[in-house]
């Protein structure tokens, strides 16, 4: 059997599988739990950096166009 043929969906039946067996049933309610807050926070994350990347954007566009022209004024010396 290829593994190739096994999708996304599959893989991750199989391993929620392999966890419910070895974590057991009492065990899996917290473990979805802690499962749901990281992925809650990984979404905060993820928005901040969002946020921090759009206030430092025009910063760097600005950057950007300075080197731009520093460039192109040393080219046009140059020629």
């Amino acid at each position: 059997m290829n593994m190739a043929f096994i999708g996304l969906q599959e893989a991750v039946l199989i391993g929620a599988a392999l966890v419910a067996l070895i974590m057991g049933p009492k065990k899996l309610p917290e473990l979805a739990r802690s499962f749901g807050e990281s992925k809650k926070e990984y979404k905060k994350s993820m928005k901040e950096a969002e946020e921090v990347a759009e206030d430092v954007k025009p910063d760097v566009e600005g950057e950007v166009e300075d080197v731009k022209s520093d460039v192109e004024e040393i080219s046009k010396d140059e020629a």
